[in-house]
């Protein structure tokens, strides 16, 4: 099973334009992928540098017949000719979906920082070894209290998913809303989480969690020990940063950690300021 996570920006290339054909290109370059996950995505959003962005979630769609598309907006507002303006994530998946949920983190006041709303997308994809839930985020940059919230959040939200996965199903008879569906503790969490390896945000990530297998553990680490991470930003010129270092990761539930097979950081493409990042997972 292939998933590749990649901070799009937009589609704006390490060149500072937008060319969502050619990040179309560096995707379908990967050769086969299970599961899409895309990380700064726009929908009529105004003003974005480089180059007027359109309805991305529509075109990537179309630019991947089979796969079934879940957008997370984690800004929408009203677009500049009416109707809206929207930025977030964007899951696409071959495989089927089962429940699908969109969670807006929390953004505690940080004053004189700035930030946006910030979003986790979640689907649960019938995997061939079984049900795997498949989430891709993105935090805050500006704000460290903000992104150790988010990260909080994150730890929170896979406790709660792993603890309720060991009750017996409970629904309400006669209400399909409240019907019991598949929703597993074993999880991929990926995406830009806009923090370095070793950094606080990092280890609160991966510390230990109170129920069994659930914690996460990084999968350049599962596979590499403790050999550093290769950058995924900072490798072809863009305007920003202005070193290379990684803050693009995945990371998988304790108990899938001996499915993971292999991680790579895609260095080649120069289509965004960030490089994808394509995991493995043995069936």
């Amino acid at each position: 099973m292939r998933i590749v996570s990649w901070n799009i920006q937009w589609g704006r290339g390490a060149d500072g334009v937008v060319r969502l054909a050619r990040t179309i290109e560096a995707l379908r370059a990967l050769g086969e992928l299970d599961v899409i996950c895309l990380q700064e995505v726009a929908e009529h959003f105004p003003g974005l540098p480089g180059g007027e962005a359109g309805d991305e979630p529509r075109q990537l769609a179309e630019a991947f017949p089979g796969y079934e598309a879940v957008f997370g907006a984690a800004v929408d507002v009203p677009g500049a000719g009416g109707g809206r303006a929207r930025f977030g994530n964007l899951l696409l998946s071959r495989l089927p979906l089962g429940a699908v949920f969109r969670h807006l983190l929390p953004a505690p006041p940080d004053p004189g920082r700035p930030s946006m709303q910030r979003v986790c997308v979640e689907a649960v994809v019938q995997a061939p070894f079984g049900d795997l839930r498949v989430m891709t985020t993105h935090l805050e940059y500006y704000s460290p209290r903000q992104r150790a919230a988010q990260v909080q959040a994150l730890r929170t939200l896979q406790h709660d998913v792993a603890a309720a996965a060991l009750l017996p199903p409970a629904g309400k008879e006669g209400n399909p809303a409240f019907a019991a569906r598949a929703r597993p503790a074993a999880a991929v969490l990926c995406g830009d989480f806009n923090c370095e390896p070793g950094s606080v945000e990092h280890a609160a990530l991966c510390a230990d969690a109170a129920v069994a297998g659930a914690a996460f553990r990084d999968c350049w680490t599962v596979l590499h020990g403790a050999a550093p991470h290769p950058p995924s930003v900072g490798l072809h010129g863009a305007e920003w940063p202005d070193r290379p270092y990684c803050c693009d990761f995945v990371f998988a539930s304790e108990g899938l950690v001996p499915r993971v097979r292999s991680l790579q950081i895609v260095t080649e493409t120069a289509a965004s300021d960030h490089q994808p990042v394509l995991l493995e997972l043995s069936a």
